[in-house]
Protein backbone atom coordinates (compact mmCIF):
# COMPACT_ATOMS: atom_id res chain seq x y z
CA UNK A 1 0.00 0.00 0.00
CA UNK A 2 1.32 3.44 -0.96
CA UNK A 3 0.79 6.63 0.99
CA UNK A 4 0.66 10.13 -0.46
CA UNK A 5 3.60 12.34 0.47
CA UNK A 6 5.14 15.63 -0.51
CA UNK A 7 6.75 13.90 -3.47
CA UNK A 8 3.29 13.65 -5.03
CA UNK A 9 3.62 17.33 -5.92
CA UNK A 10 0.73 19.80 -5.86
CA UNK A 11 -1.88 17.08 -5.38
CA UNK A 12 -4.76 19.40 -4.44
CA UNK A 13 -4.04 21.51 -7.52
CA UNK A 14 -4.15 18.44 -9.73
CA UNK A 15 -7.39 17.24 -8.13
CA UNK A 16 -9.01 20.65 -8.68
CA UNK A 17 -7.94 20.57 -12.32
CA UNK A 18 -9.33 17.06 -12.64
CA UNK A 19 -12.70 18.10 -11.19
CA UNK A 20 -12.88 21.05 -13.57
CA UNK A 21 -12.10 18.87 -16.57
CA UNK A 22 -14.61 16.18 -15.58
CA UNK A 23 -17.40 18.72 -15.11
CA UNK A 24 -16.51 20.40 -18.39
CA UNK A 25 -16.78 17.04 -20.19
CA UNK A 26 -20.06 16.24 -18.44
CA UNK A 27 -21.66 19.58 -19.26
CA UNK A 28 -20.51 19.65 -22.87
CA UNK A 29 -21.41 15.99 -23.37
CA UNK A 30 -24.89 16.61 -22.01
CA UNK A 31 -25.58 19.32 -24.61
CA UNK A 32 -27.95 18.29 -27.37
CA UNK A 33 -25.90 20.13 -29.99
CA UNK A 34 -22.56 21.98 -30.17
CA UNK A 35 -22.65 25.55 -28.88
CA UNK A 36 -25.89 25.09 -26.95
CA UNK A 37 -26.16 25.17 -23.15
CA UNK A 38 -26.96 21.80 -21.60
CA UNK A 39 -29.49 21.40 -18.81
CA UNK A 40 -26.69 20.36 -16.45
CA UNK A 41 -24.70 23.47 -17.32
CA UNK A 42 -27.69 25.73 -16.77
CA UNK A 43 -28.18 24.17 -13.32
CA UNK A 44 -24.55 24.76 -12.34
CA UNK A 45 -23.92 28.32 -13.54
CA UNK A 46 -24.33 31.36 -11.31
CA UNK A 47 -27.66 33.13 -11.73
CA UNK A 48 -28.86 35.67 -9.18
CA UNK A 49 -32.60 34.86 -9.18
CA UNK A 50 -31.84 31.16 -8.75
CA UNK A 51 -29.53 31.89 -5.81
CA UNK A 52 -32.24 34.07 -4.29
CA UNK A 53 -34.63 31.12 -4.62
CA UNK A 54 -32.31 28.93 -2.57
CA UNK A 55 -29.83 27.45 -5.07
CA UNK A 56 -26.83 28.30 -2.90
CA UNK A 57 -24.86 25.42 -4.39
CA UNK A 58 -24.46 27.55 -7.52
CA UNK A 59 -22.01 29.75 -5.61
CA UNK A 60 -19.64 26.77 -5.74
CA UNK A 61 -20.56 24.94 -8.94
CA UNK A 62 -20.19 28.13 -10.97
CA UNK A 63 -16.44 27.86 -10.40
CA UNK A 64 -16.31 24.53 -12.23
CA UNK A 65 -18.36 25.34 -15.35
CA UNK A 66 -16.54 26.50 -18.48
CA UNK A 67 -17.71 27.71 -21.85
CA UNK A 68 -15.36 26.24 -24.44
CA UNK A 69 -11.85 24.81 -24.65
CA UNK A 70 -10.06 28.16 -24.59
CA UNK A 71 -11.94 29.16 -21.43
CA UNK A 72 -11.07 26.03 -19.48
CA UNK A 73 -7.62 25.73 -21.01
CA UNK A 74 -6.49 29.17 -19.89
CA UNK A 75 -7.96 28.80 -16.41
CA UNK A 76 -6.41 25.37 -15.86
CA UNK A 77 -3.03 26.56 -17.12
CA UNK A 78 -3.02 29.43 -14.62
CA UNK A 79 -4.37 27.21 -11.85
CA UNK A 80 -1.48 24.81 -12.35
CA UNK A 81 1.11 27.58 -12.53
CA UNK A 82 0.00 29.32 -9.34
CA UNK A 83 -1.04 26.16 -7.52
CA UNK A 84 2.38 24.62 -8.07
CA UNK A 85 3.93 27.58 -6.23
CA UNK A 86 1.37 28.23 -3.51
CA UNK A 87 0.32 24.72 -2.48
CA UNK A 88 3.80 23.60 -1.29
CA UNK A 89 4.07 26.81 0.75
CA UNK A 90 0.63 26.70 2.36
CA UNK A 91 0.01 22.98 2.51
CA UNK A 92 -2.89 21.25 0.81
CA UNK A 93 -5.64 22.06 3.30
CA UNK A 94 -4.90 25.78 3.51
CA UNK A 95 -4.40 25.99 -0.25
CA UNK A 96 -7.86 24.52 -0.83
CA UNK A 97 -9.32 27.03 1.62
CA UNK A 98 -7.56 29.87 -0.20
CA UNK A 99 -8.93 28.59 -3.50
CA UNK A 100 -12.44 28.33 -2.05
CA UNK A 101 -12.25 31.87 -0.67
CA UNK A 102 -11.32 33.18 -4.11
CA UNK A 103 -14.08 31.15 -5.73
CA UNK A 104 -16.79 32.39 -3.36
CA UNK A 105 -15.41 35.92 -3.43
CA UNK A 106 -15.64 35.79 -7.21
CA UNK A 107 -19.24 34.60 -7.05
CA UNK A 108 -20.11 37.50 -4.75
CA UNK A 109 -18.41 40.01 -7.03
CA UNK A 110 -20.18 38.63 -10.09
CA UNK A 111 -23.56 38.93 -8.37
CA UNK A 112 -22.82 42.50 -7.29
CA UNK A 113 -22.13 43.72 -10.84
CA UNK A 114 -24.24 41.34 -12.94
CA UNK A 115 -26.76 39.37 -10.87
CA UNK A 116 -28.90 38.38 -13.85
CA UNK A 117 -26.08 37.07 -16.02
CA UNK A 118 -25.29 33.38 -16.43
CA UNK A 119 -21.76 33.23 -15.07
CA UNK A 120 -19.31 30.36 -14.90
CA UNK A 121 -15.61 29.63 -14.76
CA UNK A 122 -12.71 29.14 -12.38
CA UNK A 123 -11.31 32.60 -13.05
CA UNK A 124 -12.61 34.01 -9.74
CA UNK A 125 -10.63 31.36 -7.86
CA UNK A 126 -7.65 31.83 -10.19
CA UNK A 127 -7.71 35.58 -9.54
CA UNK A 128 -7.71 34.69 -5.85
CA UNK A 129 -4.46 32.80 -6.43
CA UNK A 130 -3.10 35.80 -8.33
CA UNK A 131 -3.88 37.99 -5.35
CA UNK A 132 -2.14 35.49 -3.09
CA UNK A 133 0.93 35.47 -5.32
CA UNK A 134 1.05 39.27 -5.21
CA UNK A 135 0.94 39.17 -1.40
CA UNK A 136 3.66 36.50 -1.30
CA UNK A 137 5.96 38.60 -3.48
CA UNK A 138 5.39 41.76 -1.48
CA UNK A 139 6.20 39.91 1.75
CA UNK A 140 9.47 38.80 0.15
CA UNK A 141 10.19 42.37 -0.93
CA UNK A 142 9.91 41.39 -4.60
CA UNK A 143 8.54 44.08 -6.88
CA UNK A 144 5.21 43.11 -8.44
CA UNK A 145 6.50 44.46 -11.73
CA UNK A 146 9.72 42.48 -11.44
CA UNK A 147 7.87 39.30 -10.56
CA UNK A 148 5.42 39.75 -13.42
CA UNK A 149 2.30 39.15 -11.36
CA UNK A 150 1.40 42.84 -11.21
CA UNK A 151 1.39 43.15 -14.99
CA UNK A 152 -0.59 39.92 -15.36
CA UNK A 153 -3.27 41.16 -12.98
CA UNK A 154 -3.52 44.54 -14.72
CA UNK A 155 -3.71 43.00 -18.19
CA UNK A 156 -6.43 40.58 -17.15
CA UNK A 157 -8.46 43.31 -15.47
CA UNK A 158 -8.18 45.51 -18.58
CA UNK A 159 -9.37 42.58 -20.71
CA UNK A 160 -12.24 42.06 -18.27
CA UNK A 161 -13.41 45.59 -19.04
CA UNK A 162 -12.58 45.67 -22.75
CA UNK A 163 -13.97 42.32 -23.86
CA UNK A 164 -17.65 41.38 -23.73
CA UNK A 165 -18.83 38.34 -21.83
CA UNK A 166 -16.16 38.51 -19.11
CA UNK A 167 -17.17 38.94 -15.48
CA UNK A 168 -15.25 41.91 -14.09
CA UNK A 169 -17.05 41.50 -10.78
CA UNK A 170 -16.04 37.86 -10.57
CA UNK A 171 -12.40 38.71 -11.19
CA UNK A 172 -12.32 41.59 -8.70
CA UNK A 173 -14.14 39.59 -6.03
CA UNK A 174 -11.78 36.66 -6.38
CA UNK A 175 -8.72 38.91 -6.38
CA UNK A 176 -9.75 40.68 -3.18
CA UNK A 177 -10.82 37.47 -1.44
CA UNK A 178 -7.55 35.70 -2.24
CA UNK A 179 -5.40 38.68 -1.27
CA UNK A 180 -7.15 39.13 2.08
CA UNK A 181 -6.80 35.46 3.01
CA UNK A 182 -3.20 35.25 1.80
CA UNK A 183 -2.21 38.34 3.80
CA UNK A 184 -3.02 36.32 6.94
CA UNK A 185 -1.94 32.86 5.77
CA UNK A 186 1.45 34.02 4.51
CA UNK A 187 2.27 36.41 7.35
CA UNK A 188 5.18 35.14 9.47
CA UNK A 189 3.55 36.77 12.49
CA UNK A 190 0.37 34.71 12.17
CA UNK A 191 -0.38 31.18 13.31
CA UNK A 192 -1.65 28.64 10.75
CA UNK A 193 -4.99 28.53 12.56
CA UNK A 194 -5.44 32.26 12.00
CA UNK A 195 -5.06 31.76 8.25
CA UNK A 196 -7.72 29.04 8.34
CA UNK A 197 -10.01 31.32 10.34
CA UNK A 198 -9.46 34.17 7.86
CA UNK A 199 -10.44 31.92 4.95
CA UNK A 200 -13.58 30.74 6.72
CA UNK A 201 -14.60 34.30 7.57
CA UNK A 202 -14.09 35.49 3.98
CA UNK A 203 -16.06 32.51 2.69
CA UNK A 204 -18.92 33.14 5.11
CA UNK A 205 -19.06 36.84 4.28
CA UNK A 206 -19.02 36.05 0.56
CA UNK A 207 -21.96 33.65 0.91
CA UNK A 208 -23.96 36.07 3.04
CA UNK A 209 -23.18 38.93 0.67
CA UNK A 210 -24.17 36.82 -2.31
CA UNK A 211 -27.53 35.99 -0.78
CA UNK A 212 -28.09 39.65 0.05
CA UNK A 213 -27.45 40.91 -3.50
CA UNK A 214 -28.82 37.97 -5.47
CA UNK A 215 -32.42 39.07 -5.27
Amino acid sequence: MRRWSATAGPLATKILIGINVVIYLLTTGASSSPGRTSDLESRFVLFGPAVADGDLYRLITTGFVHFGLIHIGMNMFLLFQFGSQLEPTLGRARFVLLYAAGLLGGAFGALVLSPNALTGGASGAVFGLMGAMAIAMRQRNISLREGGIGGLIVINLVLSVALPGISLGGHLGGLVGGAVVASVMLSPRRRPAEGVAAALVVMALAVMGSVAVAG
